[in-house]
C-alpha cells in the first residue's frame, strides 16, 4: 500500500469555545476520491477548512504526501497544492471569468490545454469569459468555483458539496467534469449530500458523526448496505438522488 496523499491523525479543531472536530482520523488515498459524509453538523466543513488551513487544529498532525501541513498559511498550503472549493463557491463577484481563474492559478500562467479543456468541461466559462462573475446563474458561479480549483494539476482537491442546491441538469455537468478530472488520476477529498453522485464519483468513503470518523471504507461497501448507511447516517442511499 503506497503512502494516502492526505492522513489526518487525531485532528481536533475548535471555533470559538465550541469543540468542533474530536480527534480525527483519515486516509485520502493517492489517486481516488474519497466522500466524506455524515449529517449535518457533522464537521464534514470544519474538516475541509482544516485541511486548508482556514481553521487552525488545536491538536494533530494533517499529512499531505508525508509532510505535515498542519496549522499552515491557506497561501502556503495553496502553494503545496491543495486546492479548496468551498460551500459558498468564494468567486470575485466584480472580477470577470478570466480575471477569477488567473488568480486561482497560483503556479503561473493557466496552461492553454488545460484551459481549453475546461472550456470543454463547462462550456458557459467561455461564453462568459469576459463577463463579471457576479452575473453568473448560481450554477455557472459553482462552475467557476470548481474550474478555479481545476485550473492547474493539484496534490489534493477539497470540495464542499458542490452540487448543493443545483438543477439536475448542472449536476450532471459537474459529475462529468468531476469523472474526467478522476480520470486524470487525481486524488479528491469531497462532502456530498447527493448520495446518487457520491456513489457514482467515490472510490472510498468516511462517515463523520460528532467531530469523529465513526466509520471508513470502500464506497462500494457503503453503497450496498442498507442497513449500514441507516446505522450510521439514519437514512438509506436508495431513496436518495
Amino acid at each position: 500500500m503506497s503512502e494516502p496523499m492526505l492522513r489526518l491523525e487525531g485532528v481536533r479543531t475548535d471555533i470559538a469555545q465550541y469543540h468542533i472536530l474530536h480527534g480525527v482520523d483519515l486516509d485520502v488515498p493517492q489517486g481516488q476520491v474519497t466522500m466524506l459524509l455524515g449529517r449535518n453538523g457533522a464537521g464534514k466543513t470544519t474538516t475541509l477548512r482544516t485541511v486548508m488551513g482556514l481553521w487552525k487544529p488545536r491538536a494533530g498532525r494533517i499529512m499531505l504526501a508525508g509532510r505535515n501541513i498542519a496549522g499552515q498559511d491557506p497561501a502556503a498550503i495553496a502553494q503545496a497544492g491543495v486546492a479548496l472549493v468551498p460551500e459558498n463557491m468564494g468567486i470575485f463577484a466584480n472580477l470577470t471569468v478570466e480575471e477569477n481563474m488567473i488568480l486561482a492559478a497560483v503556479s503561473g500562467p493557466i496552461d492553454p490545454a488545460r484551459l481549453d479543456w475546461l472550456f470543454t468541461v463547462f462550456p458557459p466559462l467561455k461564453t462568459f469569459w469576459k463577463n463579471p462573475a457576479g452575473n453568473l446563474s448560481g450554477g455557472q458561479k459553482q462552475m467557476l468555483a470548481t474550474a478555479r480549483a481545476m485550473v492547474e494539476e493539484r496534490r489534493l482537491y477539497l470540495i464542499d458539496e458542490p452540487s448543493k442546491g443545483l438543477a439536475p441538469a448542472i449536476v450532471s455537468t459537474l459529475a462529468r467534469a468531476l469523472r474526467d478530472l478522476k480520470a486524470k488520476g487525481a486524488t479528491i477529498l469531497m462532502v456530498e449530500q447527493n448520495f446518487k453522485l457520491a456513489r457514482a464519483l467515490g472510490d472510498q468513503a468516511a462517515v463523520m458523526d460528532d467531530g469523529r470518523i465513526v466509520w471508513a471504507g470502500p464506497m462500494a461497501t457503503l453503497a450496498g448496505d442498507a442497513g449500514l448507511q441507516e446505522r450510521l447516517m439514519g437514512l438509506s442511499m436508495e431513496g436518495h438522488a
